[in-house]
């Protein structure tokens, strides 16, 4: 099942205005949603001016353009059947739910970023699906090859998205989508056995995953855990995007725990090392990488990077 329709009327625009109350980094907040430059359901024009998103909705798929005023306020446009969802959720997109007042930075790094950056929040996109496939996408691969398989994927079975979205952004793939691409395809996009399984397994219950939006925290984690092939990592990089959740640090990541090691301690770390480094930041322990991953620090570097594997030619 090839994706490259419309449906319903795609031309009628819905719109919103909204002015933050607080300092918002609009690109800054809405980054950890973008899975590389090539993205298609991703768009930055007129030198980040505006952000163009696809995703899907309960009520079907949307096209959002948002920019930001001189004065703050954030102008958001919608289409598509799921455009009035996207819009009620916009401040929530933009980190009106998340409360980082009751952060302490223990960490002269840590607390450096959070001058530098007042306008960064833990943004809620409030849609598992759109951010299981690029996670699940993401496991123990690298970023390229990910990225890769998440172009083909949207390109070949995710449909045109509503409204006047710009040039080969498309809708990510919906559950009976994903269900019906073909094995070789799978092969085609770069996907291997173990991915492939996690991912088919999410979209046969993909209706109740979207429960764990709701729930948040912890036991919206664990109710991800019980798809087979998603674990803590996987639910980690899922929660922080679709709740914003401040304490869901990616244990797992083949990264995340040397940048932290070496900014923090000055060493590089294993993930318990990492766990007792950010124990006086929990409940806030992803914020405190985040801080770290937007600071601008870069860990020494003493061998060649990881090669990218290619499982087409497999």
């Amino acid at each position: 099942m090839r994706g490259n329709s419309r449906s319903g009327d795609d031309s009628r625009a819905q719109a919103r205005e909204w002015r933050p109350p607080f300092p918002l980094d609009l690109s800054g907040v809405l980054a950890p949603l973008r899975r590389g430059k090539g993205d298609p359901t991703w768009r930055s024009v007129g030198e980040g001016s505006a952000i163009w998103r696809v995703s899907s909705t309960p009520d079907g798929p949307m096209t959002m353009r948002l920019h930001r005023r001189d004065d703050g306020t954030v102008v958001a446009a919608a289409w598509g059947a799921g455009a009035q969802w996207a819009l009620d959720g916009l401040p929530a997109l933009l980190g009106a739910d998340d409360d980082p007042s009751a952060f302490a930075a223990h960490h002269p790094l840590i607390s450096d970023a959070v001058r530098r950056m007042p306008g960064i929040r833990l943004g809620s996109s409030r849609r598992v699906w759109d951010s299981l496939i690029p996670a699940v996408l993401e496991q123990k691969v690298t970023g390229v090859e990910a990225r890769r398989s998440w172009r083909e994927l949207c390109w070949r079975f995710g449909d045109l998205p509503p409204g006047p979205a710009p040039q080969g952004m498309r809708v990510p793939p919906t559950p009976a989508q994903i269900r019906a691409v073909p094995d070789w395809e799978w092969h085609r996009a770069g996907v291997d056995s173990a991915r492939r399984r996690a991912i088919l397994a999410a979209a046969a219950v993909a209706h109740r995953l979207e429960a764990a939006a709701e729930l948040g925290g912890e036991a919206g984690r664990e109710l991800l855990r019980k798809v087979p092939g998603i674990g803590v990592w996987t639910a980690a990089e899922i929660a922080q995007r679709v709740w914003g959740d401040p304490d869901a640090v990616s244990f797992g990541d083949f990264h995340i725990p040397t940048v932290v090691g070496w900014a923090l301690v000055g060493r590089p770390l294993d993930d318990a090392g990492m766990l007792t480094v950010l124990a006086p930041y929990a409940p806030q322990r992803h914020r405190a990488v985040r801080y770290v991953e937007l600071s601008g620090f870069r860990r020494p570097r003493f061998g060649p990077r990881y090669s990218p594997r290619d499982y087409r030619a497999m």
